[in-house]
């Protein structure tokens, strides 16, 4: 079977069985044995997991919508194939009906008008948002745009992306990033994110960073030439002023700048490239600087090559990532 060759009822039964795994999936009582059951089936044709991930996007435009105060409901499983589009369909309307029974979710700004996502992998890519905005996406970058009524709302799932904000007062520009936000109305500016690091360079214009969306408050102001930092748990993000030889934004000409770097703080930047993430064995090793610029399509080479400059060998750990470990110095002879 071919995409190009499905027949109406062929794609409607894949979109049948897209909603049933996504429902699945997320629920509590979600055995191994449908996980794999799951995974071959998204696995056994492209379109299996073309499907699934629109499936996804819309679970995740859900999880903006407020939840009723009223008492749960207990919906029954159907128990045919050709029941879960409508068991899908009748679940969105009943989640939908009742916090806009008398509103739409738009003029509430619970639902957004327009949802757009993106995704760039082997390749540094260039997109426009419905808004007008320009963005640059990093390798290896996940992110989605929803236009709401009081916001236009970023979530970078992960990676890096150049912002180039449209000028809008009244609609301002929001990018989640972990748990903080950037707050803008028009700018440009550059975000990054590993794990649970977030970095936000200012280019031009200003911008609001708080650390914690869930705190009160629309954060600190940033101005042109300065960055903050923050983390899971912090409290408000670190400012700082960055200069005119700054290499933050060198992934923009394919490049990856580190200058002489302790490798602690080197290895976030190099593993966001890579598949298999560099690690350290001991703080020592990670107290080691490095130096140089790299091609970040290339970077997956780099972990053979740093023995060669470095006082460090390679080792593997249990889950088989390549482990940095430090070369140990030999005492002075007497």
């Amino acid at each position: 079977m071919t995409q190009d060759t499905l027949s109406e009822a062929e794609y409607d039964a894949i979109t049948d069985a897209a909603a049933h795994w996504c429902m699945r999936v997320h629920a509590a009582d979600c055995t191994e044995e449908e996980r794999r059951a799951f995974k071959q089936w998204h696995d056994a044709h492209p379109l299996h997991a073309f499907e699934y991930e629109a499936m996804l996007e819309i679970w995740d435009v859900a999880e903006h919508l407020p939840r009723p105060e009223s008492p749960s409901v207990v919906t029954p499983r159907p128990t045919s194939s050709r029941s879960w589009r409508q068991f899908a369909v009748a679940a969105g309307v009943f989640a939908l009906a009742l916090p806009l029974a008398a509103y739409t979710g738009w003029n509430l700004g619970w639902l957004p008008n327009s949802y757009q996502h993106f995704a760039a992998t082997d390749n540094v890519r260039q997109v426009t948002l419905s808004d007008g905005s320009q963005l640059e996406l990093n390798l290896n970058t996940d992110l989605t745009f929803s236009n709401y009524k009081d916001e236009r709302r970023v979530t970078l799932k992960k990676g890096e992306a150049f912002f180039t904000v449209s000028h809008d007062m009244a609609h301002p520009f929001v990018v989640r990033a972990g748990e903080g936000r950037i707050r803008v109305t028009g700018t440009r500016f550059n975000v990054w994110m590993y794990q649970d690091q977030v970095r936000v360079n200012l280019i031009e214009g200003s911008v609001l960073v708080t650390s914690n969306r869930s705190l009160p408050g629309d954060g600190l102001r940033l101005g042109p030439s300065m960055q903050a930092r923050y983390k899971q748990g912090d409290y408000m993000p670190q400012i700082s002023q960055t200069y005119a030889d700054d290499s933050s934004l060198a992934w923009r000409n394919g490049k990856l700048v580190l200058d002489n770097l302790a490798l602690s703080d080197a290895l976030p930047l190099i593993n966001r490239y890579l598949s298999n993430p560099l690690e350290l064995a001991d703080t020592h090793t990670g107290s080691i600087r490095v130096g140089g610029i790299y091609n970040i399509k290339e970077l997956s080479n780099l972990a053979n090559s740093l023995p060669k400059v470095l006082p460090v060998y390679l080792s593997r750990n249990k889950e088989g990532n390549p482990v940095i470990n430090s070369i140990p110095q030999q005492p002075p002879k007497s």
